[in-house]
């Protein structure tokens, strides 16, 4: 060190470069003064930081022989602080548990941590009990003891970071974790506890620490803060926090009534549901609704029911068998209801029954919109406008009535931050206006379901957005490849009514490619169920009753289609398309010997003139203008 020092303070015949690295946590007193001789010389000082999470995934990728995915990096990017040498070795658990502290790095910490004096030692495993965030006035508290010189000591030798003053954090997590492992289950236990009545008295309204602590000190009171934790939660509508809470709260609170098991389940059910753990979600609905059907409590069992706020898109059901059930016990309760429960129960029915409800489902979504608007309450309107949607497919063409439904529901949810009724009226706008051939409006509605599917973590919003996209690809050209990746995004979501969808989407793909499609692959179309995929399945029923010269078909055809004129054929499920519905009419008529056959094909000209119009499109889709028969 004396040499150094030599070299960088006093005039030497010949240049030399010095390179020097040391720890700034770890300045021993020699080191120190060779830094303050070494000042005058005005030396290059370049500060280490953590490695960047791309020099992490290089590094990882290194270590472990093989490419990690993004998730992979980012856990080990926070748990290393970008540490090269953390970093190692978290690599190093790549495939297994990399929650578990790496041996390497606990050594070293131990190491580090056993050079320090005891009072600081006992200072850094309290605060491994509080968590990685220390707020100095908690600890001070827990410990008895000023703990300010403890704190700057163990901050000088890089165990923590002040964030802010009294507040500070580890460095890593991995330093905390090496910590807190090394207390006994029993400690730990008993010290959450501590830290959970001094925050009780400082923070009484932090219920996220005091369910935390209390859990961890398997205290029966965790169930109850995690419950508001979980409620606060959906307030904010963080659904993934709130599912943790949720789950917290029902293991936490044991042996309790079914009236409080049942609310607790039906908020882990809500939570679930955006989340993307739909089956998860339908098998606790059905438990939670048998349970309240059997205690002989018709008011419990309409708030079990009606606490399902979710949202529903698809008019096909995932498990119909379940929803006849929870229909069944919503009609039996139905006329002890009022008020807000009626408004629920009335929207379940209209949900629950989607496309196959008739005139019974219809007029409740009507009763329960009305009544809905009388209360002046947002999150009611909101699912009882869902109802409405639902129930809007008696008939073909009301892709308008749907347009206007979405854009209410997007005003109404934006205006309240209902953030998944607000995400439904975009997918609503999106089919309506893929529907009406304004692909520009449709791509401004899936961006905007996108940002807040990206935002708020809802990863089912994805699943129709790329099918949309798919769509669009359609529109433009050969789309095989897209829908093929759309539908892999459907395998683990649970949305079983979405099950053929792709067979029916590469066949339209196949017709729109000139593809003549023997019959026998059309004939299970001959009869549609009302819903989001109705005109296009009455086209395809068109296209073999005109092959076959069976008038009645195609006279029912031709009315069934008519009032969908306007409209692309399948464009108003948002995921898949055939030529515009007026085309059809025109083959139906020209085949009917019908004189509007003429007209029809004009209306199909002009709307494919718009979507050629279209600057994502225009140049790029195949003439497919013409007129004469679909044999042609």
């Amino acid at each position: 060190m004396a040499l150094l020092g030599f070299l960088v303070a006093d005039p030497v015949a010949r240049p030399v470069l010095v390179v020097g690295t040391y720890r700034t946590t770890d300045v021993s007193p020699p080191l120190a003064e060779f830094l303050g001789r070494a000042a005058r010389a005005e030396p290059v000082r370049v500060y280490l930081g953590g490695l960047e999470p791309s020099a992490v995934a290089e590094l990882v990728r290194t270590i472990a022989g093989r490419d990690v995915d993004e998730e992979t990096t980012d856990v080990i990017t926070r748990r290393s602080g970008g540490n090269p040498f953390f970093v190692r070795e978290l690599a190093r658990l790549v495939g297994t548990d990399l929650s578990a502290v790496p041996p390497g790095v606990r050594d070293v910490v131990r190491y580090r941590m056993a050079r320090l004096p005891e009072p600081v030692q006992a200072m850094l495993r309290r605060a491994a009990a509080i968590g990685a965030e220390i707020d100095l006035e908690v600890l001070g508290a827990v410990t008895g003891d000023d703990v300010l010189e403890a704190v700057e000591t163990a901050a000088r030798q890089g165990f923590l970071i002040e964030r802010a003053p009294r507040r500070f954090h580890f460095a890593h997590a991995l330093v905390r974790d090496t910590v807190y492992d090394d207390l006994s289950r029993s400690r730990r236990a008993r010290w959450h506890g501590e830290i959970a009545e001094v925050i009780g008295r400082l923070r009484p309204d932090d219920a996220e620490s005091l369910a935390h602590h209390y859990f961890l000190a398997e205290s029966p009171a965790a169930g109850r803060y995690a419950r508001v934790a979980a409620e606060r939660a959906e307030e904010r509508f963080a659904p993934h926090e709130a599912a943790r809470w949720w789950r917290q709260a029902l293991s936490a609170h044991g042996e309790v009534d079914a009236r409080t098991r049942l609310e607790l389940t039906m908020g882990l059910v809500r939570a679930l549901a955006v989340t993307g753990g739909l089956e998860q979600a339908r098998h606790r609905r059905a438990e939670a609704i048998a349970l309240a059907d059997s205690l002989g409590d018709p008011a419990l069992t309409a708030r079990v029911i009606g606490a399902f706020e979710v949202p529903a898109l698809w008019t096909e059901h995932d498990d119909p068998a379940l929803a006849a059930r929870i229909v069944s016990v919503a009609e039996r309760i139905l006329p002890t209801a009022s008020g807000a429960d009626r408004v629920r129960l009335l929207a379940t029915v209209a949900l629950e029954t989607r496309g196959g409800g008739g005139d019974r489902a219809r007029k409740a979504a009507l009763e329960a919109e009305s009544i809905a608007r009388e209360l002046g309450d947002p999150r009611l309107l909101a699912l009882a406008l869902n109802a409405r949607f639902m129930q809007s497919f008696e008939r073909a063409g009301l892709a308008p009535e749907r347009a206007r439904i979405g854009a209410e529901l997007v005003e109404l949810a934006g205006r309240h931050s209902l953030v998944t009724f607000e995400v439904l009226g975009h997918l609503i706008l999106l089919q309506a206006c893929s529907a009406l051939a304004d692909f520009p409006a449709a791509d401004r509605h899936a961006a905007e379901a996108d940002r807040l599917g990206e935002r708020y973590q809802l990863p089912l919003v994805g699943v129709f957005t790329q099918w949309y996209r798919a769509l669009r690809a359609s529109v433009r050209g050969p789309a095989e490849a897209a829908y093929r990746a759309a539908a892999a995004r459907l395998a683990g979501t649970g949305m079983s009514g979405l099950d053929g969808v792709l067979e029916l989407a590469l066949l339209c793909e196949r017709i729109l490619r000139g593809e003549r499609v023997p019959d026998e692959e059309l004939e299970g179309y001959a009869h549609s169920p009302r819903d989001l995929l109705f005109e296009v399945r009455t086209c395809l029923h068109a296209t073999v009753a005109i092959r076959r010269s069976d008038r009645v078909a195609m006279e029912r055809c031709y009315a069934e289609l008519l009032p969908a004129e306007g409209e692309l054929a399948g464009a108003g499920s948002g995921l898949l398309t055939l030529r515009p519905v007026a085309y059809y009419l025109g083959e139906l008529a020209a085949a009917l010997g019908d004189p509007h056959a003429a007209r029809h094909y004009r209306r199909a000209e002009e709307i494919e003139r718009r979507i050629d119009g279209d600057p994502g499109i225009a140049g790029t889709r195949p003439d497919r203008r013409r007129r004469g028969t679909l044999e042609s």
